[in-house]
């Protein structure tokens, strides 16, 4: 077996050039998904404090930030609403036409090609902030699946290319599935949030999409953060159910288990980018800690090389432009 001085492997990291003809993994912008939060009303770009870049809009606004996503060559956004009101069971998920319904006709009739994801679960929704209706003090799994469906067909009969359910409910999939089916949206695919985790790094966006829970937590239903075996029993289940695309989320604390999904299925595979790991980048890169541009791309890239084909990411636009 060959070894040095013989086998010298910087001869391929030399130059620029030689680096880029030996890269294994590449990140393109058509690998990028981009969050948009839509609040009810008009006339309305709220900055979000805690995520400086990120904004909501109202559904009036949206054609402007769509056409300059598109225009970047970003080929999706995923929809998450705000609604003005909120109840006990989250009607405004369904409402069919509620903010993310609206936000939906918007964007089809401005991008017609730009694919849209939208979110399916209760927390924006519900005035206590939990994915799911409350039976007891609990969230009531086998109760909260009907809303789901609803909710899903209500998104599709709207326009959405795919629906995303991220509740962490047993059993959504196989029922958005079935609903889907059988109002005739059989071409709607589903990426589902397979391994979601109760993680720290949801911050931010709770604060975005004004979703915090007004008493407990989502421990219940989220998963346990050191668990992996647990995240393929989760994937494998909403494959058996339907799912078409299952999602690691977060991504960067949780690459080994995108890495072991990859090594367990053939299915495409998306990872979130969540928001606590973007605020941190801004943070550090407002003050000039760190290299925002090589941080972000070295981030993405380490994404892709775990194994995912998707990234939903906060840094999609910024990365649009570095790729």
């Amino acid at each position: 077996m060959a070894g040095f001085p013989e086998l010298r492997l910087r001869r391929l990291r030399r130059t620029g050039a030689l680096r880029n003809m030996f890269r294994e993994t590449r990140v393109d912008v058509k690998d990028l998904i981009y969050p948009l939060f839509v609040v009810e009303g008009s006339n309305l770009k709220q900055e979000v404090a805690s995520m400086p870049g990120v904004f909501r809009y109202s559904p009036d606004l949206l054609p402007g930030e769509v056409e300059e996503i598109a225009g970047l060559g970003i080929p999706a956004v995923l929809l998450f609403g705000i609604p003005e009101h909120k109840d006990e069971v989250g009607s405004g998920a369904y409402d069919p036409e509620g903010v993310v319904q609206q936000a939906i006709r918007t964007i089809k009739s401005t991008v017609a090609e730009l694919v849209v994801l939208t979110d399916v679960c209760l927390c924006e929704y519900t005035d206590h902030g939990h994915c799911g209706v409350i039976t007891g003090g609990y969230v009531d799994n086998d109760r909260t699946l009907e809303l789901l469906a609803q909710t899903a067909v209500s998104h599709a009969g709207a326009g959405a290319d795919m629906v995303c359910p991220s509740d962490m409910m047993d059993g959504r999939v196989g029922a958005i599935r079935e609903a889907l089916d059988k109002d005739g949206f059989q071409h709607i695919p589903i990426l589902s949030y397979a391994a979601k985790y109760a993680s720290a790094f949801y911050g931010p966006f709770r604060e975005a999409a004004d979703s915090v829970p007004q008493f407990g937590d989502r421990r219940s239903y989220q998963m346990d953060p050191p668990n992996w075996r647990e995240a393929l029993r989760e994937v494998e289940q909403d494959i058996a159910e339907g799912a078409d695309i299952v999602m690691v989320k977060p991504a960067l604390a949780y690459l080994d288990v995108v890495q072991r999904v990859r090594q367990a299925v053939s299915c495409p595979i998306a990872a979130y980018n969540v928001s606590g790991e973007y605020a941190m980048v801004k943070a550090a890169a407002q003050q000039g800690w760190i290299d925002e541009r090589e941080i972000v791309t070295e981030i993405l890239t380490a994404i892709k090389r775990a194994g995912a084909d998707l990234i939903v990411t906060y840094h999609a636009k910024g990365a649009a432009s570095w790729l």
